[in-house]
């Protein structure tokens, strides 16, 4: 993740929280009292956020000491401590809720991702993202995914193409959206990994035929026509499958063979995981 892209979303986080002023604070505490806090956890799960809470912490105020007790990744139980802030009561106050509202999610999306990742463990698929996340805050969530032990799919619209659907329907079919993808890559000299949907096994066949991609996505597919699907694909490009997956049917869809199922509930389903900022 790359720290510019961090700094600008904790910069414009804090100046929608504080604006011109945290007056219950200003108001409250004196300007040279310092102290300590600790992010008491209240709720099991996987912990995600750690680094993104230190970077608020000193981009907010440089001379806070942070002491991390438990790392990114960690499984965490009810009553862990998971670290320890020092410094101006007045800005750990004013950071508090950004770094809650951060690690919260991330850890609630981390727990969700790993949660998926042991449904399919033994088989050859992983799991992946997508972009049904919170306006501004995907960096976070792709993180958030990457500790729970899950892949990112693409980052946005830029860095990868994905014909879906409608793109197929407003071009007026899969070999039309196929050639004027690869023209306009070869016309801008982009090499961008090429993904085409497919809403049945017609389809498919359809994609093989046109060729120049290098995954078919098997969209709402059920694991039996997954299994036709990855038969008939036989290793030519890479495959994954999406669409009404649970954690219920996620390991039907992996024993299929696909290469990598999708799960939009990664990020727009999750629930925050509990904690708190605890004075000392």
């Amino acid at each position: 993740m790359k720290s510019y892209h961090v700094d600008d979303f904790i910069q414009a986080a804090l100046i929608e929280d504080i604006r011109e002023g945290d007056h219950t604070t200003l108001a409250c505490i004196p300007e040279e009292a310092s102290g300590s806090a600790v992010l008491l956890i209240k709720q099991a799960g996987i912990l995600a956020g750690i680094r993104m809470a230190e970077r608020v912490f000193h981009l907010f105020d440089p001379t806070l000491a942070v002491k991390v007790m438990i790392p990114d990744g960690s499984h965490i139980q009810v009553g862990d401590q998971a670290l320890r802030v020092t410094g101006s009561q007045r800005s750990i106050l004013q950071t508090e809720r950004l770094v809650l509202n951060i690690l919260q999610r991330m850890s609630g999306i981390a727990t969700r991702t790993a949660e998926y990742v042991d449904q399919i463990k033994g088989t050859e698929a992983r799991i992946l993202d997508t972009r049904k996340t919170t306006p501004n805050f995907r960096l976070f969530e792709k993180e958030a995914v990457r500790i729970g032990g899950g892949l990112n799919h693409r980052h946005g619209l830029y860095d990868m193409i994905l014909i879906k659907d409608n793109h197929i329907d407003f071009a007026g079919g899969i070999p039309q959206a196929i050639e004027r993808t690869t023209n306009y890559l070869k016309s801008k000299q982009l090499n961008l990994m090429i993904e085409v949907e497919a809403r049945n096994l017609e389809e498919v066949g359809q994609i093989l035929t046109t060729g120049q991609v290098h995954r078919i996505l098997l969209d709402n597919f059920t694991p039996e026509q997954t299994r036709q699907a990855v038969e008939i694909i036989d290793g030519r490009v890479e495959t994954e499958s999406s669409g009404g997956i649970t954690l219920k049917n996620i390991r039907d869809y992996a024993l299929t063979g696909v290469n990598y199922i999708s799960i939009g509930a990664l990020t727009h389903q999750v629930k925050s995981l509990d904690m708190s900022l605890k004075a000392e």
